[in-house]
Parts: C-alpha cells; sequence; structure tokens
C-alpha cells in the first residue's frame, strides 16, 4: 500500500531539507571561525560536560542525515509500521495518514534538535535549560496527540 502525501507531509520534507542542507552550509562556511575545542557531550542540565575537537562537529549533521534518510524510507512501507490499532480495509484510509504524519513529526523534532545542538556548539555554549524539557514535550506531546488521533481514526 502507497500512502500519498499530503501538504503536512511535504511542508515537514522542505522544513526538514532546508535544515539540513542549511546546517550542512553553515559548517562549511564557517568551519575556520569555529573555536578548536567544542562541546563533546551535554548532562541532563544542559551542561557541558565533555569538551572534543571541532571535528567531532560533523558527526551531528552526519547522524541527522542518516536519521532522516532512515525515518523517510521508513514511511515508504507503511505494511512495516507498528500501527498499535487494527487495520482494516474500513479503516486504513484514516489510520495510514495519520501515522505518515506522526513519523514525519517526529522526523522534523529530530533533525531539528541535531540542528539546534551543531549550531549550540559550534558557539561553545551550554544548553538552555528549557532545551531537554521541550525537546522532550514536543516528542512526547505529538505522540500522545497523534496516538489519540490513531485511536479516533481507526474506529
Amino acid at each position: 500500500m502507497k500512502v500519498k502525501r499530503n501538504k503536512y507531509n511535504i511542508f515537514v520534507e522542505i522544513v526538514c531539507l532546508i535544515l539540513l542542507i542549511g546546517i550542512t552550509i553553515y559548517l562549511i562556511m564557517n568551519w575556520n571561525s569555529f573555536p578548536d575545542k567544542i562541546p563533546g557531550h551535554y548532562n541532563t542540565m544542559g551542561q557541558i560536560d565533555r569538551m572534543g575537537n571541532k571535528i567531532e562537529l560533523l558527526l551531528l549533521p552526519v547522524m541527522a542525515w542518516l536519521i532522516y534518510i532512515g525515518i523517510t524510507i521508513t514511511e515508504r512501507f507503511p505494511q512495516a509500521w507498528n500501527t498499535g490499532v487494527t487495520v482494516t480495509e474500513e479503516n486504513k484510509e484514516r489510520v495510514y495518514p495519520v501515522l505518515k504524519n506522526m513519523i514525519s513529526t517526529t522526523k522534523l523534532i529530530v533533525v531539528a534538535v541535531f540542528v539546534f545542538i551543531t549550531v549550540n556548539s559550534t558557539e561553545a555554549n551550554s544548553l538552555p535549560v528549557w532545551f531537554l524539557p521541550t525537546f522532550v514535550l514536543l516528542l512526547v506531546g505529538s505522540s500522545i496527540f497523534f496516538i489519540i488521533k490513531l485511536r479516533k481514526a481507526s474506529k
């Protein structure tokens, strides 16, 4: 089964690609201006607990691109999705678009987080104290929102 893209899915794809291409260009264009030592890890409060070589900055966008590609491929195979509800001939046209929107939203949140951490690391700053709670709230909150929609769509 192929799940058609809606305007929201297309918007998310465009935003993700802008973020990923943008962070790649940002790193290339500004590489020489970054400090030689950058944050290599942050604790749960957003404080730097390990410094690393600036070459480690490359890991973040590479991981973001890999996650983006992996999720994008997964989006193309709805039969592999764990729906959490019984999918029938009667409800599949309602269920799969909700799941596709959920996956797209998760992809956008993860890409945005990697981009934010990359930019923050280039400035050798601690993460803002609001970062982790906001990330968790966005991820969990959007999941709850889509699970509720999914339950309604499956009936």
